[in-house]
């Protein structure tokens, strides 16, 4: 029960965390990091519990990578459209967002062949990756004197660009190799 609860508050945040977009100043930024923060608090505890305490379920195997794709997805679209992802640096968002869709997509289609595409810790690392460079990002808007916030976090959003790329084309790889060329 706590771990779907967990993972349902990091859903339930996103909103929080966009209205802070709309308010300018120092405090609507740290709030928004603040609520960014524990929502990846509970990425890693929703499953830690799940696990420990044997309350793994199909709707929280659903759910947690949906919370978490909705999480990143919308926090980078909120943070290419306040400008603190610019430039160049919106084909790394673009990378991470366009790998999150096709993943979806095929985890879709799988499920309707009865297969299950299994996560990898390399992707859990991604997550993890794409989580640490948004909130640096987040950071950066607080403090935008200090340069190196900025480019750390962009440092880091490329770098979960890669993973991105990378874990996408291991799913991608696996899901054709268990495709037919027969249509229905």
């Amino acid at each position: 029960m706590l771990p779907n609860l967990l993972t349902l508050s990091r859903i339930f945040s996103i909103p929080f965390i966009v209205l802070c977009f709309y308010i300018s100043g120092f405090w609507a930024h740290l709030a928004a990091t603040i609520l960014f923060a524990v929502a990846c608090v509970t990425d890693f505890f929703d499953g830690y519990f799940a696990r420990q305490w044997k309350q793994v379920s199909a709707f929280g195997r659903f759910l947690d990578p949906v919370a978490d794709k909705l999480l990143v997805s919308i926090i980078l679209l909120m943070l290419c459209g306040d400008g603190i992802i610019s430039g160049i640096h919106l084909l790394a968002a673009a990378i991470i967002l366009a790998r999150e869709i096709i993943v979806s997509g095929l985890r879709e289609f799988m499920s309707q062949m009865r297969l299950i595409v299994p996560v990898t810790k390399y992707a859990k690392w991604k997550t993890g990756m794409q989580m640490l460079s948004i909130s640096c990002l987040l950071c950066s808007a607080m403090f935008p004197d200090i340069l190196m916030l900025r480019g750390t976090g962009t440092a880091l959003l490329w770098l979960a660009a890669i993973m991105t790329a990378f874990t996408g084309a291991r799913y991608l790889r696996y899901g054709i190799a268990h495709m037919s060329d027969k249509v229905d």
